[in-house]
């Protein structure tokens, strides 16, 4: 599946647009402040329908705006798909439409199409905080398995409803949380577990093709047992008296973390830029494939300033990389033609003012 035409209007800076999409992507050029991440944004909506950058809808409508409108026409193995989302400002309404056909539910609309999206800021993937990465896996899961995002939604209704329980200090309303808590977590455990079997051969090889020189290693921090609903009454018992103490449930999937290490050292505490960077890009290509696998088809790769502060070496390890058959649209952003590695030759769009042109 790729992304055949892009209809914009009245997102952020953007002018309104409506633009055939090359079949191996665009690099987008331009200055800073000029619109390119922009653009990569609104491509990127009808995905999860909602900002990549986090931000409330509200703020991704143009100043002073009535709302906006992005539609993504795409080429499918099964035929054409047309995806469009529009919001409207005045009374915070969003409206899905699939094919002409209004979507009553946000999930039976999310990851129709899929794309892997990497920011400047996505560096702390490598570099920061757990929050991060769970998000990062529970986004990637979703999309390629609706049982999990089934099941996560559930572990979230469940987790809000027994923390308040615990704010309250009714200890047998906790009790009432805990079986619901237990099946959807379990689920949650497993899903990522199952994913990491595969996942952390794969990350070692993007990273060594990136060019890092010592084993990169990808590996779960958090109670593996707890993939069995039948562990989880004894751990939610061991921790009942701190967690009411506390009023947050301190056990399960919502604590756990992803570990990154490169050459035997955690690259949060002790990576380099380069190689947080590379670990993070390497993430993402893992995301890629992940996605590829799981629906059958390639999502489109969009890349915001991704070859800046890595050296000259692993610039031309990823450039390599993103030519690579599989990968089929990838769109990425750059100030001016010549920060691309050589070996990136896609159309280019000029990026000026809010608005794009060959």
């Amino acid at each position: 599946m790729r992304l055949e035409r892009v209809v914009v209007r009245g997102f952020r800076n953007l002018e309104a647009m409506e633009r055939d999409v090359p079949e191996e992507g665009a690099a987008l050029l331009g200055r800073n402040g000029q619109g390119k991440t922009n653009l990569l944004e609104a491509i990127y909506y009808p995905v999860l329908f909602r900002s990549l950058r986090g931000s409330a809808d509200a703020e991704v409508t143009a100043f002073g705006g009535p709302g906006f409108h992005v539609a993504a026409q795409l080429a499918a193995d099964g035929g054409a798909l047309e995806i469009a989302a529009t919001y409207q400002a005045a009374g915070k309404r969003k409206r899905i439409v699939v094919d002409g056909a209004e979507v009553a539910r946000l999930a039976d609309a999310v990851g129709r199409w899929a794309a892997v999206a990497f920011l400047p800021g996505d560096v702390a993937l490598a570099s920061g905080p757990a929050s991060g990465r769970r998000q990062y896996l529970d986004r990637m899961l979703s999309l390629a398995d609706r049982s999990y995002l089934a099941a996560l939604s559930r572990y979230r209704a469940a987790l809000a409803q027994r923390n308040s329980a615990l704010r309250q200090g009714r200890g047998e309303l906790v009790e009432m949380f805990d079986a619901p808590l237990a099946a959807a977590g379990a689920v949650v455990v497993r899903g990522r577990l199952g994913w990491l079997e595969g996942a952390a051969a794969r990350f070692a090889a993007e990273l060594a093709a990136l060019g890092e020189p010592g084993e990169g290693v990808l590996r779960y921090h958090g109670a593996a047992p707890l993939a069995d609903p039948a562990a989880w009454p004894e751990a939610l018992e061991r921790t009942r008296a701190r967690d009411l103490a506390r009023g947050l449930t301190t056990a399960g999937p919502h604590r756990d973390d992803l570990v990154l290490e490169v050459g035997g050292r955690e690259l949060r505490a002790f990576g380099s830029t380069g190689q947080q960077r590379s670990a993070a890009i390497a993430l993402k290509l893992v995301e890629l494939d992940t996605l590829a696998e799981a629906r059958g088809t390639q999502p489109a790769l969009l890349l915001d300033d991704v070859f800046a502060e890595l050296d000259g070496e692993r610039q031309r390890r990823l450039a390599a990389r993103l030519v690579q058959p599989e990968i089929r649209q990838v769109f990425v952003t750059a100030p001016r033609a010549d920060e691309l590695p050589a070996g990136i030759s896609l159309p280019r769009w000029t990026v000026e003012g809010g608005r794009a042109s060959a």
